[in-house]
């Protein structure tokens, strides 16, 4: 399961008693480290862009830390809320997701293009919160239709609405890799829930068919898509951006430059602090820092899935592996880009990118994903107790007699 137990001294000399911790322990330490290596990077990267922005050399450092004390208290909350309440919840969270991405889009309209995604001076972005709510919802209307799956008119049909919808609100900000992504998560989720893979893959095909000329429809993504086949027949045609990362890989070699001395985030590196901070990660720990941050990334996803794996109930599953998929994805596509795999995205490095909506959203799905492993704790210990060992017995005779003495 994965839940730790600490020690520590008791009243007596000599005496220790343990405090056992009702979450998986293991996923909760590759978060700290995670988060506290994301503050070390975002204090290094974000110097530069801090004191154009016409702000002390700390700005964004002290911002972020500011995001990071929210979001332990919301992952601290869902840690601890049984994720089987927010039923609830869904019907006005997910109005709330769709107002904030329609206005977007009346920003947009009316402000500066710098704004396409953001709301509230460009400090919150609603597409990070629709990929998680989109997960939750999902996993929760799957479940819910686990017996009609594979009918079509039934279940398969209001799902492609509903993600229709969602992604097609994000993809006119333009946000086309927050649209792939919730897409991406949708039929994996559909696929957990038992789907027949025949309709899966009618799904995909169709999404594939539908998806790739909308995506030609924008310039944004036509200049991705021909910067990157650009790219991979000739390295130094790449995009400016991804010229300047592979140089900051290149300067980083196997152990880096140090920290606090990477040189490409002050000479034109985009977006140093945000989306390229793994490439300043690769300069200055080196090639072996960057293959320290994959390795935490992987570690997250295996407690995650283990979590997925060892949910009480079908529910905690799809909520445990579509949060840490997305996790997971996240972090796959950044640092991809980054090394020229795969088109341009955007995505932020999951707990690592300075922006307080990524942040905030990636610990409270983490907080989730705790309590599913807490439900976990909690099953397996009611099992083991006295009290369910007398309850088994009873099932097991058929009788109901138990002694006088040992009844509760």
């Amino acid at each position: 399961m994965g839940e730790g137990t600490f020690v520590t001294k008791a009243d007596k000399p000599g005496k220790f008693q343990s405090i056992k911790l009702p979450f998986d322990v293991p996923m909760l330490l590759i978060v700290i480290v995670l988060v506290v290596f994301g503050l070390l990077m975002v204090y290094s990267a974000s110097w530069d862009f801090s004191i154009q922005m016409g702000k002390g050399p700390t700005y964004i450092f002290g911002r972020q830390v500011v995001w990071v004390l929210l979001g332990s208290v919301t992952a601290i909350i869902a840690s601890f809320f049984d994720y089987h309440r927010y039923r609830k919840l869904l019907v006005p969270t997910g109005v709330i997701t769709l107002i904030a991405l329609l206005a977007v889009l009346i920003v947009n309209e009316k402000g500066s293009p710098d704004y396409t995604r953001m709301l509230i001076g460009s400090s919150i972005q609603p597409s990070e919160l629709a990929k998680a709510v989109i997960i939750i919802y999902l996993s929760f209307w799957l479940y819910r239709r686990k017996d009609s799956l594979n009918d079509v008119q039934a279940a398969l049909i209001p799902m492609g609405i509903i993600l229709g919808v969602t992604a097609t609100l994000i993809m006119l900000q333009p946000d086309l890799s927050a649209a792939v992504t919730v897409l991406i998560l949708g039929i994996m989720l559909l696929f957990l829930a038992g789907c027949d893979w025949k309709i899966i893959l009618i799904i995909l095909i169709i999404a594939l068919i539908g998806g790739l000329p909308v995506m030609f429809l924008y310039s944004t993504g036509r200049n991705r898509m021909s910067s990157y086949l650009t790219g991979l027949s000739n390295p130094l045609e790449s995009s400016y951006h991804i010229q300047r990362s592979l140089e900051a890989v290149i300067k980083g070699g196997w152990l880096g430059v140090g920290l606090g001395n990477a040189e490409t985030k002050f000479t034109g590196l985009p977006l140093a602090a945000t989306d390229s901070i793994f490439s300043v990660v690769a300069e200055e720990t080196g090639i072996l820092g960057g293959l320290f941050l994959v390795t935490m990334f992987v570690l997250l996803i295996w407690r995650g899935l283990v979590i997925a794996k060892n949910a009480p109930d079908q529910l905690g599953s799809l909520l445990a592996f579509g949060l840490t998929a997305w996790i997971g994805l996240e972090a796959l596509l950044n640092m991809a880009v980054l090394v020229g795999l795969v088109p341009f995205t955007g995505n932020a490095l999951p707990l690592i990118s300075a922006g307080g909506s990524s942040l905030v959203v990636t610990l409270t799905s983490i907080g989730i994903i705790l309590n599913v492993s807490k439900a976990t704790f909690e099953q397996k210990t009611s099992e083991r107790s006295p009290r369910s060992a007398v309850v088994d017995l009873r099932r097991r005779d058929g009788r109901g007699s138990v002694p006088r003495h040992n009844r509760p």
